[in-house]
């Protein structure tokens, strides 16, 4: 904070945001973070059930999660947002709903809720390709996500992107620029930026970085130009994620009209806006609205 802080003005307003696991809190560290500046937290929570914690390798135990936010509480932090994940394989014996009324019992005013994934080549990736893990069906990875969206808008929270649930007042800034297509800065080894323009991305490796940095080098792993194609791409999938929608042609307008019959979306005045089994659906959409875009 002291580097930005010499080189940029940081509005008084501002929204600065850690992430951090809940064994991460203590008194000390909440009131050094205070200090620096920092005013925002996010809980990699991920679940409040043992099983899962140790079999997604975690360094947590459950309760650890409440005394976090009491700790972040004590220290002037109330801006808080809590990380669980859903779809993990039914052979855990989870209780999904469980772990969602108990980040609502935290007291948070943000959650974000993501669903497994299984990348190749992460330890994940290998047992499922050895067969001694299954992932959680569609079935399941879909009542998961819809039952979470009824425990927390039912506690006030506003489900304002396919991942993000905030109270009144209380949505990520940070995130939000994202979606909106904002300039923002990357700094750090794998840190991304953009300025509106071109992607630039750092190199990855830690080591490769440093030395770079300490040689007087380049520390930039790649460049992406945004094409035409990638701006519409862009702009549709990123308008579609979230409540705001996504003001569609004739075309887009006439494609979505399909999806208002399915369930799947509303059209308010010349905008798109999805709906949660929608949102299930993101990516087909997103892509089938692209495609016709083009077509038209």
């Amino acid at each position: 904070m002291e580097a930005v802080r010499a080189v940029a003005r940081i509005a008084g307003d501002a929204e600065v945001t850690i992430e951090a696991n809940p064994d991460d809190i203590t008194a000390e560290w909440a009131a050094r973070w205070v200090e620096a500046g920092v005013n925002r937290v996010s809980l990699g929570v991920q679940s409040f059930d043992e099983g899962v914690l140790a079999w997604m390798h975690r360094t947590h135990r459950a309760e650890q999660a409440g005394h976090a936010v009491d700790e972040l509480m004590r220290a002037g932090i109330r801006n808080i947002s809590a990380d669980l994940i859903f779809g993990v394989p039914g052979a855990l014996g989870r209780d999904w709903r469980r772990d969602v009324q108990q980040v609502v019992a935290l007291g948070v005013d943000h959650v974000s809720l993501y669903g497994l994934t299984v990348e190749a080549g992460t330890p994940l990736g290998k047992w499922k390709a050895r067969g001694t893990v299954e992932e959680a069906p569609d079935e399941v990875y879909e009542a998961d996500f819809l039952e979470a969206r009824g425990v927390l808008t039912g506690a006030g929270f506003e489900h304002y992107e396919v991942s993000n649930y905030g109270r009144p007042g209380r949505r990520s800034r940070h995130n939000s620029a994202y979606w909106s297509g904002a300039a923002y800065v990357g700094v750090g080894p794998s840190a991304h930026g953009f300025d509106g323009v071109r992607r630039v991305w750092n190199v990855a490796a830690y080591a490769e970085w440093a030395r770079r940095l300490g040689g007087g080098e380049s520390v930039v792993g790649g460049v992406e130009e945004l094409t035409d194609e990638n701006r519409t791409v862009e702009r549709v999938y990123l308008g579609l994620r979230t409540s705001q929608g996504l003001e569609g042609s004739d075309a887009e307008l006439a494609v979505a009209r399909s999806w208002v019959a399915e369930g799947w979306a509303e059209i308010i005045g010349r905008t798109i806006v999805l709906t949660a089994m929608g949102w299930l659906r993101l990516d087909a959409l997103a892509a089938s609205l692209t495609l016709a875009g083009s077509a038209w």
